[in-house]
């Protein structure tokens, strides 16, 4: 048998290593802003919301790991988190009402400082909080460890939104029951990911929640019910409404960056201007870190900062004539002044809850979405069949495009919901891109739209500040009402009933 020299040898280990990063990470189209209800934290600002507060209290509840089959390891177990805060409550013997925040793709430790909702209007509704950390995020990790969690698709496969549901309504029974609270009624609450569950919660057990508020929750952006476009068509009106010459900067940049890379060196000198940590592979890497820089200033558009006007007023003010400095001076105004610029920020290796929601990206929840010849992006429509690709490379699974609207509904939905939903708040704010996958107008007396033109995503059920505009003041005070009348008619039913 022939030996291999040395050198061949490390070239062969350096072309199979090549080969498998590219089955399991390859290149990817551009990515849109995730569905967290606010940018992500500094672990520095992380660490302060969860100062220690003594009405919170942690439990684990033994949540069983499939609710839908009876083979013998579906009755295995798992500790799931849950949060409750009675300070302000009634009291089961007022049947005082229960408010239950729906963890998200997200830990749920610092859910009672940014879901001001809760917290705000527990002593106005004598109220009970609850909340529940979703399924194999944070310390609700099956299998003992996410290690074992995610060790193929077969232990991923109990990830998706049908059994989040379904333990949330195992938890709110449980904690009824702990607290001799029977008839206590409830509403859930949830932002982005969160509310759409809020809003499937309310369609699938009515008999556990007599109501939902679903802030910013893009029901509607699956199978085609809501266009691709409509993401990025609400970037880039973000921008344009701004600052028309802002947009012009950013649409004509894309051009000027593949300009320069075609140059000798050309990416070190796309590297050496936007001071990039590391040096630069390829030009979607750039791209990409701005087209999603971008995507989350529009999408967290709030007050008082306003991120999309402190990226145009930086753009409009650098010297004109150099767009690539323009845009780097959006850059150094957005993420702060520094010594360099992780381009790879938004692209780095994903943390334990990046891959349980790339996970549910790629089965259950496929939204299609993709850059229009109309935005200030370059195209990129999405494609279904690289999309599937991409999630059979790096799970072995099939997408499931349609699953949403055959479990939820979305089609005609309207029509479906008049006749048999009801107590169902859609809140939106008209600048957050996931709004063009939102309920934008009412569907019934009881099945409410709510929209605020300047509005950003789950702006609505964050902490209250002294600066908040009246237009939201006013949307908060509306969702109290609603939510108060349909406690009244519950209250009425139960005396009536009972």
């Amino acid at each position: 048998m022939k030996t291999l020299s040395q050198p061949t040898l490390l070239i062969i280990s350096l072309s199979l290593l090549l080969l498998f990063l590219t089955l399991h990470f390859p290149p990817t189209q551009a990515k849109f802003a995730g569905l967290g209800i606010h940018r992500p934290k500094s672990s520095k600002q992380a660490r302060q919301l969860a100062a220690a507060d003594d009405d919170f209290v942690t439990f684990y509840y033994n949540q069983t790991l499939d609710h839908f089959n009876y083979k013998p390891e579906s009755y295995t177990t798992f500790r799931q988190r849950y949060i409750v805060n009675v300070k302000h409550w009634g009291g089961a013997d007022t049947n005082a009402p229960i408010l239950v925040y729906f963890g998200p793709e997200d830990r749920i430790d610092y859910a009672w400082a940014d879901i001001g909702f809760l917290t705000e209007n527990a002593p106005h509704f004598k109220a009970l909080l609850l909340y529940i950390e979703h399924r194999y995020y944070g310390e609700s990790i099956p299998f003992g460890s996410w290690e074992k969690a995610s060790r193929n698709a077969t232990s991923l496969g109990y990830l998706n939104s049908a059994q989040a549901i379904a333990d949330y309504a195992a938890i709110i029974l449980h904690v009824k029951q702990t607290y001799s609270a029977k008839n206590s009624p409830v509403i859930v609450v949830g932002g982005s990911y969160g509310g759409m569950l809020a809003s499937w919660f309310r369609l699938k057990y009515p008999h556990i929640a007599i109501g939902a508020l679903a802030s910013s929750a893009p029901i509607l952006y699956f199978d085609g019910v809501a266009p691709g476009d409509g993401y990025y068509s609400i970037v880039t009106k973000d921008f344009k409404e701004d600052s028309k010459s802002c947009y012009e900067t950013i649409r004509r940049s894309w051009v000027e960056i593949e300009r320069v890379a075609s140059k000798p060196d050309g990416l070190s000198l796309l590297g050496k201007k936007f001071k990039t940590c590391r040096p630069l592979r390829r030009t979607f890497d750039l791209k990409d870190y701005l087209d999603s820089m971008y995507a989350e200033a529009a999408q967290y558009n709030e007050p008082p900062e306003y991120p999309v006007s402190i990226v145009c007023r930086a753009i409009d003010g650098a010297p004109d004539g150099d767009v690539l400095g323009q845009i780097r001076a959006g850059v150094v105004a957005y993420k702060g002044d520094s010594s360099c610029y992780d381009v790879y920020e938004y692209s780095s290796p994903p943390t334990a809850s990046d891959s349980a929601w790339k996970w549910q990206t790629c089965s259950e929840l496929v939204f299609r979405i993709g850059h229009d010849s109309d935005t200030m992006f370059p195209p990129e429509p999405f494609n279904i069949n690289s999309f599937t690709k991409n999630c059979e490379s790096r799970f072995g699974i099939l997408p499931q495009p349609h699953w949403v609207t055959t479990f939820y509904g979305g089609h005609d939905l309207k029509l479906a919901l008049r006749r048999f939903a009801s107590n169902i708040i859609f809140s939106n704010g008209m600048r957050d891109p996931y709004s063009s996958g939102g309920v934008l107008e009412d569907i019934s007396d009881s099945i409410i739209a709510l929209s605020t033109v300047n509005g950003s995503h789950s702006l609505d059920i964050l902490t209250s500040r002294p600066s908040d505009p009246d237009w939201l003041i006013k949307q908060r005070k509306t969702e109290l009402e609603i939510i108060g009348r349909w406690l009244s008619k519950y209250y009425t039913d139960l005396v009536q009933l009972k």
